[in-house]
């Protein structure tokens, strides 16, 4: 008598997302909105919440097992806090969770930003169905989106 192995589907893999605001920028809106689109489309979302520190971010990723750090920044200070998330992600040897962005970001940082290993910047206006399918994509590399 022979057994049957029957094949299951193999599990689909949930992208597991940190979403924070980053430094003393206090303008959640768009976050919130960027969060919830995600969760609407099948992804785990980890939201840190306001006046987050690069520490207190890569520290939370790390233990929480995700797969990208999506970070939210009006305030100017985005060339300085995305470096200081990638340098600590790295001393961490957690440099394979991908680190996106959006927010007030001028055209000209665009590129420096991306050559710092930031994943994509998405500025306002970005349909969320962008944002959307670059997480559920796997986080490649992507265009860095200009307003």
């Amino acid at each position: 008598m022979t057994r049957r192995i029957e094949k299951r589907p193999r599990p689909v893999h949930r992208p597991r997302v940190l979403i924070a605001k980053i430094g003393l920028d206090g303008h959640d809106r768009g976050v919130k909105i960027v969060a919830k689109a995600l969760r609407d489309a099948g992804v785990e979302v980890i939201y840190m919440g306001l006046h987050n520190t690069p520490e207190a971010i890569v520290q939370s990723a790390v233990q929480e097992d995700v797969d990208a750090i999506g970070l939210s920044i009006l305030s100017a200070a985005h060339m300085t806090l995305f470096k200081q998330v990638l340098r600590l992600l790295k001393k961490q040897k957690a440099a394979g969770i991908a680190v996106f962005g959006g927010g007030i970001i001028p055209d000209e940082d665009l590129a420096p930003l991306r050559k710092l290993g930031v994943r994509a910047v998405f500025t306002p206006g970005t349909a969320m169905d962008e944002i959307t399918a670059f997480v559920r994509g796997g986080f490649k590399p992507h265009a860095v989106k200009k307003s």
